[in-house]
């Protein structure tokens, strides 16, 4: 597995400067959660942005306190380390409208030492064309200031010009995505991170024990058998009737977000804890926004030697889940890496099921056959006849069958039309569905 990106910008300071609505602004979105309390930002998250032709990714950063000795520092640190190694180029990002503070001090001075082109952004400056709010920073020894307002939009433009001055090898169009989406869902702390961790090959997200540690959804690109992935890390989900911290309320929205632009779902279980009705609401969440879908049981290896619990939770899973039981089901470990292999190979070949386009000839010999059976609806003196099948769109699959009486069709014939489509056809993994139209309609 290898990274794909474009050149990076990383954007860093300590808390509560603005760097997340900084990338808002230059990336003309409001991915990143902007929030007034310190800390919202934990781990890298990427947003694509573009001037005048060139494109690049910002990543927003956790804002780091050195001296800090709060439980989740160390990793956020870790974190804003890590993008600065990878980045093409560096926006330190401090509070104009107060004074160099020894955290300012101290960021400077890791980001001297890691020998990259940086740019020095001084934020809420509002007022157009004000310096005053800037001389103090030159002290940090990292050239000349440039004055903005990530909220009004104030300065961004040079800001803009002085990006892309540096990135000079930036390409010039738009890339093309064609990458497998793929968001990782489940509840708080069911091994979501550590799974994506697992699949980049490095510490790409914080891992904690905590619940609620990842709060944006990141995207994480990787090339595996010679196929784009884009990696969708989310919040974990919880009832929204539970959610009562704004904060956790955006991430759960970012989440919804998450699964708009997905191809594929993978919902994690934890083995440990078993099957919940949070686990059905999200799987639902999945299939109503047409996302082909995979379930991953987690923490398998903490079951060793349980088989009767292993039977019990398998068997949990097929009657309460009977509504995706056309999903498949892989048991893994994402802490030890046992069967993590198996879930970019369950996702490319479900991903092949859920763009597939089945041929009408097909489709209408299946048609052929259930009429021969006999099946059918009788309502009312009227008998339903299906007359022409095709298939109208994919990803996902939907099929549109041309008979004489549409509103006789009820939800058991429905059901009893797509199991005889799965049965023929291998549309594992995929939601489909089923429109029903007169002739002429």
């Amino acid at each position: 597995m290898s990274a794909v990106q474009l050149p990076i910008v990383a954007v860093v300071g300590r808390p509560n400067v603005g760097k997340s609505t900084l990338v808002n602004r230059l990336a003309c979105s409001d991915d990143a959660i902007v929030h007034a309390s310190a800390g919202v930002t934990r781990d890298r998250s990427y947003a694509q942005a573009e001037w005048n032709g060139r494109y690049f990714l910002l990543v927003d950063t956790g804002g780091i306190e050195i001296s800090s000795s709060d439980e989740f520092q160390l990793g956020i640190k870790t974190q804003a380390q890590m993008a600065i190694n990878q980045a093409d180029l560096i926006l330190l990002l401090v509070d104009g409208r107060g004074d160099i503070t020894s955290e300012d001090e101290q960021v400077a001075r890791l980001i001297k030492r890691a020998r990259k082109p940086v740019i020095l952004v001084v934020n809420k400056v509002d007022t157009p064309g004000s310096l005053t709010e800037t001389y103090a920073f030159y002290q940090l020894g990292l050239g000349e200031p440039c004055p903005v307002s990530a909220t009004h939009g104030n300065g961004t433009g040079d800001l803009l010009d002085l990006v892309v001055g540096a990135l000079s090898d930036a390409p010039p169009d738009e890339p093309t995505d064609d990458s497998v989406k793929v968001a990782l869902l489940g509840r708080p702390n069911a091994g979501k991170s550590s799974l994506l961790n697992r699949l980049a090959g490095e510490q790409r997200s914080m891992v904690s024990d905590v619940a609620g540690t990842t709060r944006d959804a990141l995207d994480t690109k990787i090339t595996y058998k010679d196929r784009p992935y884009t990696l969708i890390d989310t919040a974990g989900l919880r009832r929204k009737g539970l959610i009562t911290d704004d904060v956790e309320y955006y991430g759960f929205v970012r989440a919804m977000r998450a699964l708009d632009r997905a191809n594929v779902a993978v919902l994690l279980i934890d083995a440990s804890i078993g099957l919940t009705d949070q686990d059905q609401r999200i799987a639902n969440f999945a299939i109503e926004r047409g996302c082909a879908l995979v379930i991953a049981v987690n923490k398998w290896d903490l079951m060793r030697g349980e088989e009767e619990q292993r039977k019990e939770l398998l068997a949990r899973l097929e009657d309460r889940l009977t509504f995706v039981s056309w999903a498949p089901v892989i048991r893994l470990s994402a802490l030890t890496g046992r069967g993590v292999e198996l879930v970019l190979d369950t996702v490319g070949a479900v991903y092949d099921r859920y763009q597939q386009q089945i041929a009408t000839s097909a489709l209408n010999r299946l048609l052929t056959e259930l009429r021969d059976f006999g099946h059918t609806v009788n309502k009312q003196g009227k008998t339903l006849r299906l007359n022409y099948v095709t298939q109208t769109h994919s990803a996902p699959p939907g099929f549109t069958f041309f008979c004489n009486y549409p509103q006789l069709v009820d939800e058991g014939f429905r059901r009893y039309l797509e199991n005889r489509l799965r049965e023929t056809f291998d549309l594992t993994g995929t939601p489909v569905s089923l429109k029903f139209k007169k002739k002429g309609q």
